[in-house]
């Protein structure tokens, strides 16, 4: 009901204003529209560069993650490959060997790790760790 007799009294001073005060009250509604849409303008960009932040850090990480992946995978290799000359030029380390068995099984590679397990197996015969070793693994691969 309020509203109405609001409106009924804006309406009638409308009637009987002076020209200057009509148009002091259209210049004012003009900057408080302008000021309205500025507002909300810098409201939606502050929205979105916000969020566009977000994702921005987020597929950083993402990309740093794989990076260090990458990185580990790439470290991984150089030390198979660093174990490998050792063995061809000592044949039987057993250092270089059991390296290489725990190298390739952080690598996730079962089966080259069970070579080098066997070759173990074959230069130090009374070593009981690795046969047993041997039977998990290829039960763990056969799974």
């Amino acid at each position: 009901m309020t509203g109405v007799i609001q409106k009924t009294i804006f309406t009638l001073k409308k009637l009987y204003m002076s020209s200057s005060e009509k148009e002091y009250f259209e210049i004012r509604n003009k900057k408080t529209k302008r000021l309205r849409n500025i507002v909300t303008a810098v409201s939606i960009l502050s929205f979105f560069g916000s969020s566009s932040f977000a994702v921005i850090g987020a597929l950083q990480q993402a990309h740093q993650n794989i990076a260090q992946v990458d990185n580990a995978n790439l470290a991984l290799q150089n030390q198979v490959q660093s174990y490998e000359l050792v063995l061809q030029r000592e044949p039987g380390n057993r250092l270089a060997l059991e390296g290489l068995v725990n190298t390739r099984l952080q690598m996730n590679d079962t089966n080259g790790a069970i070579e080098s397990l066997e070759k173990l197996t074959k230069l130090y015969p009374q070593e009981q760790a690795y046969k047993l070793q041997i039977e998990q693994l290829k039960k763990h691969s056969s799974k």
